[in-house]
């Protein structure tokens, strides 16, 4: 099944939601308010505002709320990839051109500030203190791991914990936030969507490492951009890491920088499959995904928890 047919009976919430998405980032200047509906119309999973909705399902469900704050995490979600653009020189995102591939770095940066500036206004509107927090909170390691991706690029003697710390903040993190920020604004227990929380923060972080695993498995058709682009860009992922547990490899990692280009480094991204580290990478997901599939036996039965367990085994079993 594919991943849109789990969650279709709210495909008229995620309407509302897309155009409340393109309201929201409307700009009196006229430069800001292309390069942002450039970034909203290149499309994307839509999976944190999903997250937020079926979460909702669990307490008293109004959509006016809902929409709001399925709003804000997205608008998150997309200022970090502008960001994370800029950062990594990126030409290409889903297969178009990036903001700053499109105009320039100076105009990606205001863009993604800009958004996430919208975020936080809107989130003001929702009557609960405890939400801002969260989401500010989220914001703020959100950024502390941009800042760290940037410390860690190239760097081949970093371990493990650098790793799992890096994609926490920059993915599981407002996935976690999404599942409790969506349970909160439907007014559930602290209980309940503290175990949201959890529930997200792990399907997050197997979300990312399968993320990491395609960058070396999948198709350019299929990623929409060069097979082994991380690594180019100098990201060291957790398949790099076990790679790198053989001193050949981690010889040639460590001669990767940014002059090169995606067809010097194919040999590398052989040795890379064919060291086990992939396999490695799978089992370490799916760790993951069984805890989150544990914290969702604790949650009460209805349809949203069917939906919740069917998206987190399709994440956690993309094609390889």
């Amino acid at each position: 099944m594919k991943l849109k047919m789990m969650y279709s009976f709210l495909n008229s919430d995620l309407t509302i939601i897309e155009k409340a998405l393109e309201d929201t980032i409307q700009a009196q200047a006229p430069l800001l308010r292309q390069a942002s509906l450039h970034l909203l119309q290149a499309g994307g999973k839509r999976i944190r505002p999903v997250f937020v909705l079926l979460a909702g399902k669990f307490g008293d469900y109004d959509m006016d709320v809902m929409k709001k704050v399925a709003v804000s995490l997205e608008l998150i979600h997309m200022a970090s990839l502008v960001h994370d653009d800029v950062v990594d020189d990126a030409e290409l995102r889903r297969g178009k051109p990036t903001i700053k591939a499109k105009w320039d770095n100076r105009i990606a940066m205001y863009t993604g500030d800009y958004i996430f500036a919208r975020s936080l206004e809107l989130i003001t509107t929702i009557n609960k203190p405890e939400a801002h927090q969260i989401l500010a909170h989220t914001i703020v390691e959100v950024c502390i791991g941009e800042i760290e991706q940037i410390k860690d690029k190239y760097r081949v003697d970093q371990h493990l914990k650098d790793y799992l710390r890096r994609i926490k903040r920059k993915t599981a993190l407002l996935i976690a936030a999404s599942c409790q920020l969506g349970a909160i604004a439907s007014g559930v227990d602290e209980k309940l969507h503290k175990k949201l929380f959890q529930f997200g923060y792990y399907v997050g972080m197997s979300f990312q490492i399968t993320d990491d695993i395609l960058d070396f498995t999948a198709t350019e058709k299929e990623l929409g951009k060069p097979a082994g682009s991380d690594l180019l860009q100098g990201n060291i992922t957790l398949p790099v890491l076990f790679a790198m547990e053989d001193d050949k490899i981690r010889a040639e990692v460590a001669k990767v920088n940014e002059s090169m280009k995606p067809e010097d480094i194919q040999t590398l991204i052989q040795s890379i499959k064919d060291s086990g580290a992939i396999q490695k990478s799978i089992q370490m997901s799916n760790q993951y995904l069984d805890k989150a599939l544990a914290i969702l036996d604790e949650l009460p039965q209805n349809r949203a928890k069917k939906t919740l367990r069917d998206i987190a085994r399709f994440i956690g079993n993309r094609k390889f």
